[in-house]
């Protein structure tokens, strides 16, 4: 074995606050070998982002320090040297990319003088510009000499994370720290992402620390795999071994969380409660508030951290032979059925109606304020939903998913089409005889903290809508429908009287639901309502959808860009490129039988994780580029300049509607 490249032992990271001392990493222990990818996993707050800014020495000071351990690249301990030499390990021997590139980059600056700034601190003024071009050709961004001209806000998300790449590539960097490289990007763009890594990793040799809650990318990437939680690393493993058969309670929960289509029909495992706080004096296991296996000595002893016998370990009692022989333990088996029956939502009345609906934004220009074009969000879209219903709306970003839903609820006016709800024609209603039907359509929007008044309590976010809508009756019963509410979503009543920042996420998107609960709706928009959630929050979230669906009768138009929650929570699929519905059809039809070639490249392009974790390849089919402009859709079908099954006929006209059995629909010249 090689000396490795990165050498972590006993690295303490803590934080003064107020509450006490916070360890963020509580003496973690790792080694990364050259040209190894090392995946560092788990859900937010239990330090990961915070050990990468360790081992860079970019601890946000001076509240916080590394108190503990050591850092050593290549033998030398970084935590030893000067504030001036670390100054060229950055970027030369270790660079990172960091989770939100729109935050990371400067707004002020062109894309060439922001990795010009790292390129010259390798070579010669004359030999900036064109050294930039070939990084940005290296990371495939097209045109590279015009978008060196550009600035950050005219490029895509896609473009800004290579344009990070890129930088952390100017200094040909020993380590890589990538810390949630995709955690933005639609599943094609993440796909194009991870494959870039790849490639560069090959040439260039390159270790990376690959930091994600992403189980899917982890499966595709690392060679190996450590576990993180409250600070310290619960399990660690070789890519193949833990996915075959994970250890720790903790590991084995988040697989269990993972939504997929063998669990249609049946409730997600979740994980109870939440990461503890890392200001408290741990007495026994982190875990041992959450653990369905948790015996008396887990709440007496910290679990030592037990050696596999090829490499790696755990962190658990239950792997001690001296504790496993004194507390038996009885594993819970967890039979999963092949097949679920779910109930039918045949010849139900129908809810939602929605035909040929555009949105078409105007775009002027000059004093007069000419319309010179317009953005064609939306363009000619049909749909219905019956009750009890779930529609998935899928697509990358920007193909108009959020402005039909939106439009749907007339909070932005459609250009064309009808919207008819339960009989009511929205389009052709009054503002005051709209505000009558706000009560039958809810919304819950992507992200909880921003829907929110800051300044409210919950129980008046909650009860707003019904003061509005005269529902619930007086004060005093009002109050009670509030506590109501609170305990079907799964939260204690007595939190009524907090503010929206005193809650983590998931409680923040609990609080969302029950808000549109609260005026009886028959159909609620799901924007993207589980994206910035860990898996395990996740799994709450969609339960909770499940059972209030079954008991309430409500229907979901679910507007989402990730594949797997669609296969557990959907009754029907329409896929959307570009303002229009490109296939549609049921969950069993679009997910196992794809047609059109779009949907085919966003299915190949999700990781699944049984082939990956073998080290199958798969075989992803290649969507070149990013979605065009919807000022300038390209003619005939909007795919054909990224599909590779493209045919002269493509360019010319737009593919009528083609029906394959009696639901599954997609425009594609190859079926006619």
């Amino acid at each position: 074995m090689t000396s490795p490249l990165l050498q972590i032992e006993s690295l303490q990271t803590c934080f003064a606050t107020v509450g006490g001392t916070v360890r963020a990493v509580d003496g973690i222990s790792l080694e990364i070998q050259k040209g190894q990818t090392f995946a560092l996993l788990g859900e937010s707050g239990c330090g990961k982002s915070m050990t990468a800014l360790s081992i860079m020495r970019l601890v946000p000071e001076p509240a916080g320090r590394i108190t503990e351990g050591s850092v050593r690249l290549n033998g030398d301990d970084l935590l030893q040297l000067p504030e001036v030499a670390m100054r060229h390990v950055r970027g030369k021997r270790i660079a990172m990319i960091f989770q939100e590139p729109m935050t990371s980059l400067n707004p002020v600056l062109t894309i060439g003088d922001q990795i010009g700034e790292s390129v010259r601190q390798q070579r010669g003024a004359q030999a900036v510009r064109a050294r930039v071009l070939e990084l940005l050709e290296a990371v495939g961004i097209p045109d590279p000499a015009q978008r060196y001209h550009e600035y950050p806000h005219q490029l895509s998300g896609g473009m800004k994370q290579r344009v990070m790449i890129a930088i952390a590539l100017a200094g040909e960097p020993d380590l890589l720290i990538a810390d949630e490289p995709t955690t933005a990007l639609d599943v094609t763009i993440q796909a194009q992402v991870l494959d870039l890594m790849r490639q560069l990793q090959k040439k260039t040799g390159m270790a990376i620390l690959l930091i994600t809650h992403d189980l899917g990318v982890v499966s595709e990437m690392a060679d190996r795999v450590a576990v993180m939680y409250a600070g310290q690393i619960v399990e660690e493993a070789d890519r193949a071994t833990f996915f075959a058969k994970p250890q720790h309670p903790y590991s084995k929960k988040l697989f269990a969380s993972l939504p997929d289509i063998k669990k249609r029909g049946q409730r997600l495992a979740i994980i109870p409660g939440h990461v503890p706080s890392l200001a408290s004096e741990f007495s026994g296991c982190r875990f041992v508030d959450r653990c369905d296996d948790a015996i008396a000595v887990c709440r007496s002893q910290s679990p030592k951290w037990i050696a596999a016998a090829t490499s790696g370990g755990v962190r658990c009692f239950k792997l001690d032979a001296a504790y496993r022989e004194q507390f038996p333990i009885v594993e819970k088996q967890v039979t999963i059925p092949e097949h679920t029956v779910e109930p039918s939502t045949q010849g139900n009345k129908t809810l939602l109606t929605v035909t040929g609906l555009k949105v078409h934004f105007p775009i002027y220009k000059g004093l007069l304020r000419r319309v010179v074009n317009h953005v064609k969000a939306v363009d000619d879209i049909s749909l219905s939903i019956p009750e009890g219903h779930t529609l998935a709306l899928v697509g990358e970003s920007g193909c108009g998913k959020t402005t039909a839903g939106k439009s749907i609820l007339q909070l932005v006016k459609p250009t064309a089409g009808t919207v008819k709800f339960s009989g009511a024609e929205f389009t052709a209603l009054s503002s005051a005889q709209l505000r009558r039907h706000r009560s039958d359509i809810q919304i819950i929007f992507q992200d909880p903290f921003s829907s929110m008044n800051p300044r409210m309590m919950v129980v008046d976010i909650i009860e707003e809508g019904m003061i509005t809508q005269g529902i619930g009756g007086n004060a005093p019963a009002r109050a009670m429908r509030v506590d109501r509410l609170l305990e079907q979503v799964g939260l204690s009543p007595d939190i009524k009287r907090r503010y929206p920042h005193e809650f983590s996420g998931g409680q923040r998107q609990r609080i969302c639901i029950a808000r549109a609960l609260a005026v009886e709706p028959k159909l609620i928009i799901c924007d993207e309502p589980t994206s910035a959630l860990d898996v395990s929050v996740q799994a709450q979230i969609l339960n909770l959808l499940k059972d209030l669906q079954d008991e309430l009768g409500l229907a979901y138009l679910f507007i989402t860009h990730d594949l797997s929650v669609v296969e557990y929570l959907a009754h029907e699929v329409a896929v959307m490129y570009l303002g229009r519905i490109v296939e549609q059809g049921t969950v069993q039809e679009v997910m196992e039988n794809p047609l059109h070639p779009y949907t085919k490249a966003l299915l190949a392009a999700v990781p699944v994780i049984e082939k990956s974790a073998e080290g199958v390849e798969r075989s992803i089919i290649s969507v070149q580029g990013e979605m065009p402009s919807p000022i300038n859709p390209p003619s005939g079908c909007h795919f054909h300049p990224r599909c590779i099954q493209a045919m002269p006929e493509c360019k010319t006209s737009y593919p009528a509607a083609h029906i394959n059995g009696e639901t599954h629909m997609t425009k594609c010249f190859l079926y006619e």
